[in-house]
């Protein structure tokens, strides 16, 4: 799918207020967010109706104060309020209501479907699941990310099925409501406003699109009508669905932007996540973080201090790749595998790394932590640059479906 005339390079993502971040996000997440805020035109958000779809009972009294401690990691770890828009999904109400017009035309086959459903189910067994919101929570994920009209989703390969779901969301709405009355004869008049030569250039691009599916064919008419001066985006947007057979492009067809997702291992060897209890939180207290370390477990066969190692075995050596350079790891490497180093020595290197970097994430979160109004001002404007966006893809949502009354 051709992407809207004039759409910037827009990418959108968000995240559950869980409280305070951990070492997981920050590698995993944040530094991804921190470098992609310079390429693109970023909107983060944070997810609190995402997080009622399966904490909706007591653990809603924390969500208020899990918002403000995770967006202040957000600044902390160098999220730029000045380079992206941040803000709270439930302060944009537009939110709600695009979920609930995508909501009238999604069949409940394509949400029992999503791979995360069951699994979900499974691992949060001990939760009543059976909810509209749970089962519906794809179509407000794709609303969070069509009403920015994102051309860019960034995940890791076990959300792409969600993205893939969004795409097909958007394209059945452009279907079903991109074709305007009298809409062949309006691309028709606007084919004519590409002069003589263009005209014979697209319709020759339309045909070697629908007839013998070439899909450069697309790529050459999207530059020839952004090239074209006599044309309105409306009438561009027109002939980028005409080309395709479609109607009028009114939600963005998103593509899946894969992100490298660092293994981070928690505590206990397992991946870092709260549900374990074996976390580093970004702005954990230095003696724990140095304790915690010291305990953690490393390759079995290391009994005895001169017992050698297989540093593949050792959930410690995943932090290495994170933490140290290629130097300290060719010592680590060479010391475990002959013994002669032992698991404190190789642990010492890392745990220098990590405090030296919580040392830096804990003075920039010191300045939003004594300030609370500092932050509350940045998601304020956040918020209000995301509704006035939200409210141009509403318009043409409500004006394409004829309730714009």
């Amino acid at each position: 799918m051709i992407s809207k005339a004039g759409q910037p390079n827009r990418v959108v993502s968000g995240m559950r207020p869980t409280g305070r971040l951990h070492l997981g996000h920050y590698h995993g997440v944040l530094k991804n967010w921190i470098e992609m805020q310079h390429e693109y035109d970023c909107y983060f958000f944070v997810a609190d109706w995402h997080a009622l779809t399966t904490h909706y009972e007591s653990e809603t009294v924390s969500i208020s104060d899990n918002v403000w401690e995770m967006v202040i990691d957000w600044l902390a770890a160098g999220v730029d309020p000045g380079r992206a828009t941040l803000f709270v999904q439930s302060r944009v109400p537009q939110h709600a209501e695009l979920n609930l017009l995508l909501s009238m035309i999604t069949p409940v086959s394509w949400l029992e479907r999503v791979p995360s459903y069951k699994d979900q189910q499974a691992k949060l067994h001990e939760k009543d699941l059976s909810t509209h919101g749970f089962l519906g929570y794809p179509v407000l994920q794709a609303a969070d990310i069509m009403l920015y009209q994102a051309v860019k989703v960034p995940v890791g390969e076990d959300q792409v099925p969600h993205v893939e779901l969004t795409r097909e969301i958007a394209r059945r709405f452009n279907f079903l409501y991109g074709r305007e009355p009298g809409f062949e004869e309006k691309a028709e008049q606007a084919i004519g406003k590409l002069g003589k030569k263009g005209a014979k250039l697209y319709r020759a691009l339309k045909t070697a699109y629908t007839e013998r599916g070439e899909q450069d064919a697309i790529e050459r008419s999207h530059a020839l009508l952004s090239n074209n001066q006599n044309l309105t985006n409306a009438e561009s947007e027109l002939l980028y669905g005409y080309i395709e057979g479609g109607g009028r492009v009114i939600l963005q067809e998103p593509e899946a932007l894969l992100t490298e997702a660092s293994k981070v291992p928690g505590l206990d060897g397992h991946k870092m996540s709260k549900s374990y209890g074996n976390t580093i939180a970004l702005r954990d207290d230095p003696a724990r973080v140095e304790r915690e370390l010291r305990a953690m477990p490393t390759d079995p066969a290391r009994i005895r201090r001169n017992d050698p190692g297989d540093p593949s075995l050792c959930p410690v050596w995943d932090l290495h790749h994170i933490y140290t350079d290629r130097n300290t790891k060719d010592w680590v490497e060479v010391g475990c595998r002959t013994a002669g180093i032992g698991c404190v020595d190789c642990k010492q290197p890392l745990i220098d790394a990590i405090l030296k970097e919580q040392k830096e994430i804990a003075q920039r979160a010191d300045e939003y932590s004594q300030d609370p109004t500092l932050v509350k001002n940045i998601i304020a404007d956040g918020c209000e640059r995301a509704r006035d966006t939200a409210e141009e893809t509403m318009d043409e949502v409500r004006h394409a479906m004829s309730i714009d009354y």
